[in-house]
């Protein structure tokens, strides 16, 4: 990372905060990974638009929301981390049954927003631990729902500060999946056919906000779901425990929980990584994990899984860095 060519902002018009070598493991929920050469917490989506432009067009950048679905090895990153969660924050009714919603955006809060005005199929977001950009790459969902079915569109932001807009045609859109189409133009731009990733990019591009259609309905009735489900999330998933959620995708006809589970892996561990022995699809840190613990076991359990069922598990979490 050529750090000369940003190391001074006083001449600019950038309003966020950077930071140099700060460790990855106080912005993801597992609570591992490595130092980041350079940390930037944009002020707004303009302030973002701003900083990028001023990067190297070589550097590495990458996006993190609530790091809920994110895996940083132990040697951290080099280049840029922005930070979303706490930047990309607006949050506003367009008309009477559509938002519009930032990237930084975390599910329950949505999920409220929604139930407060009258807003009917937002309660699942609540049962998600990310936030809307993290959702929408990754098409995240719970409950019989996902993100996609109330996308009406999206922004992107490119390496190079453009903003553009796209809707739900200009990608395909499957289970925990979004790919850019094949064919389609962007105000002129090709589509290209790559995964929009939250969290990585390097010549791409990233979700910062979309438009979200929803039906009327109470939102008293909204909320008592928004608390029976978060009553079954901590019922059946580790809470108290530092996990990224679901760990892996679950095959076709079956879920990923029952197979790990089948091949008799609940409870295992490698350093202070543990298959949780309340819901075999996490993996928690008990303390002291590493990320090489926590990627090790993932490994393990594919392994394992393949070696028994002949079903070769696809994990959900992104994992970006360095080894140590």
């Amino acid at each position: 990372m050529n750090m000369s060519e940003i190391r001074n902002f006083s001449d600019t018009a950038l309003r966020g905060e950077l930071r140099r070598e700060v460790r990855m493991s106080k912005h993801t929920s597992w609570r591992v990974g490595g130092v980041a050469d350079c940390v930037y917490q944009p002020a707004d989506l303009a302030d973002l638009q701003v900083f990028l432009r001023s990067l190297p067009s070589d550097e590495s950048v990458y996006a993190v929301g609530l790091g809920s679905n994110l895996l940083v090895r132990d040697g951290g990153l080099r280049g840029t981390v922005i930070l979303l969660h706490g930047a990309l924050t607006e949050l506003r009714c367009i008309d009477t049954s559509t938002l519009y919603v930032e990237a930084g955006i975390a599910g329950a809060k949505l999920a409220r927003f929604a139930a407060l005005h009258n807003l009917a199929g937002a309660a699942f977001f609540a049962g998600i631990p990310g936030s809307m950009g993290g959702m929408l790459a990754m098409n995240a969902g719970c409950y019989g729902s996902d993100t996609w079915q109330h996308v009406e569109s999206v922004q992107v932001l490119t390496r190079s500060g453009e903003l553009l807009t796209r809707t739900a045609q200009d990608y395909e859109i499957g289970y925990r999946h979004v790919v850019k189409s094949e064919t389609g133009k962007v105000k002129g731009k090709e589509l290209g056919s790559h995964h929009l990733s939250p969290f990585t990019f390097h010549q791409e591009e990233f979700f910062v906000s979309a438009t979200l259609k929803f039906s009327r309905g109470e939102g008293d009735i909204e909320r008592q779901i928004i608390k029976a489900w978060l009553s079954t999330r901590i019922a059946t998933q580790p809470l108290n425990l530092p996990n990224a959620g679901s760990v892996f995708r679950n095959p076709v006809g079956d879920h990923a929980a029952r197979l790990i589970e089948l091949c008799g892996l609940k409870g295992k561990q490698i350093g202070g990584a543990q298959v949780s022995v309340k819901h075999a699809n996490f993996i928690v840190n008990t303390g002291g994990a590493s990320a090489a613990d926590i990627e090790n076991l993932i490994s393990e359990v594919r392994a394992s899984v393949a070696a028994q069922t002949g079903v070769e598990l696809h994990p959900e979490v992104r994992i970006i860095g360095e080894a140590a």
